[in-house]
């Protein structure tokens, strides 16, 4: 009797414009490699952890972190270039079905654009927009866009299945982060602070928020080195802006430290006394890390003021919105000040019972949001190959 050829692999395209979106991207392929009964090849957009597993990037993604309705309208060309880019390479590899992560402008517009010259492929979106936090009707033409969505928040489902899109909460990442191999212990001995007192300072992951964020996090950190010069300074640096942010610390009257490995980060979290963050995913991986925090961000004016105005929110943390509270006290636009930044640190870096006391009021917000619950990228992997019917072969 003949033996019956190898099943066919299944092609996947997989497209994140921004670090975040790799880093999913790439958990999401290895669980899909794990739990797939076929083979599977990878094709499509990233940045450096999905090439690590495969994926050839035919652009820097780096040029694609765009935040905001000004950057957006600078950058349209650019975006446009891409998008076609991105279309073209559909096009081209003809996969089975296409991933679609975060990057909501992005990837909308290739949705689109994969949509009108490969009709029948299926497209999933890994993450959608925060509809509930503001431009609620985006949640229809989402539906109008993609096959399956894989949100991150329970909070999400129900604005997008009343639009009819079929949607599975897979949950938030960030709470799944792996600190086994954190050793805080040994970081410090590499580096040299033994017991000194640590600010981690987290700037961003995308070329804007260094260059609004930078100098007002360097002034900070001058700041407090005069007041405190046993302080020492960390700093975890993204692939997408290591220039970027080596540049903007160039010169800097503080004891300093550059850290550029994943290891090294979460080592970094569990070492620190306090952080200094910008708003964004890292906040939720620091308060699992149990690292008291403040957060600060900066935008365009234009942006700034159209999100007051369109928003019903009183916080941008996710765990401050959860909580209902300001848990971790936050510093937007004008309020993101120098002297503000180094009165909020200060007081932390003062108080143990108050830096203790933010950090399980942190965890009691974190519960809110699910710790605890399976990695996200094992139900993410489940409802890809459930939606393309790979689960029994």
């Amino acid at each position: 009797m003949d033996t019956p050829p190898p099943p066919k692999p299944t092609k996947l395209m997989l497209v994140a414009a921004e670090a975040s979106g790799d880093m999913l991207g790439a958990g999401l392929m290895r669980e899909l490699q794990r739990q797939s009964p076929v083979p599977l090849t990878f094709c499509g957009i990233g940045g450096q952890r999905m090439a690590e597993l495969g994926v050839k990037s035919p652009f820097d993604i780096s040029e694609l972190s765009i935040l905001g309705l000004i950057e957006g309208l600078k950058a349209y060309k650019r975006v446009k270039l891409r998008v076609a880019d991105t279309v073209a390479q559909a096009l081209r590899e003809k996969p089975d079905a296409v991933v679609l992560i975060d990057s909501w402008g992005f990837t909308l517009r290739v949705a689109h654009g994969i949509r009108s010259v490969l009709p029948d492929v299926p497209l999933i979106k890994y993450v959608g927009p925060q509809v509930w936090a503001t431009r609620p009707g985006r949640a229809k033409t989402l539906a109008q866009s993609v096959d399956l969505l894989l949100a991150l928040h329970p909070m999400d489902a129900p604005y997008f299945e009343k639009e009819g899109l079929k949607t599975v909460v897979v949950g938030n990442p960030a709470l799944n982060v792996d600190f086994s191999t954190a050793d805080p212990i040994g970081l410090r001995a590499r580096l040299g602070i033994g017991e000194a007192p640590v600010l981690l300072v987290l700037p961003g992951s995308r070329p804007s928020e260094i260059k609004r964020l930078m100098p007002v996090f360097r002034e900070t950190i001058e700041t407090l080195s005069s007041q405190r010069p046993e302080l020492v300074f960390v700093v975890p640096v993204a692939d997408t802006v290591r220039e970027q942010v080596r540049d903007g610390l160039d010169g800097v009257q503080a004891p300093l430290h550059l850290i550029d490995n994943e290891t090294d980060k979460l080592s970094a979290m569990r070492a620190a006394t306090v952080a200094l963050a910008c708003s964004g995913t890292v906040t939720t991986e620091l308060a699992l890390a149990g690292c008291p925090m403040i957060v600060a961000y900066k935008v365009e004016p234009l942006t700034y003021f159209l999100f007051k105005h369109m928003s019903p929110l009183t916080h941008v943390t996710l765990f401050n919105i959860m909580a209902g509270e300001g848990v971790a006290p936050e510093f937007i636009q004008h309020a993101c000040t120098t002297v503000n930044l180094v009165a909020a640190l200060s007081q932390r870096l003062d108080d143990p019972a108050f830096r203790a006391a933010q950090t399980e009021a942190q965890y009691a917000a974190l519960d809110l949001m699910g710790r605890g619950q399976p990695a996200p990228a094992i139900r993410a992997a489940e409802a890809v190959l459930q939606h393309l019917n790979l689960t029994q072969m």
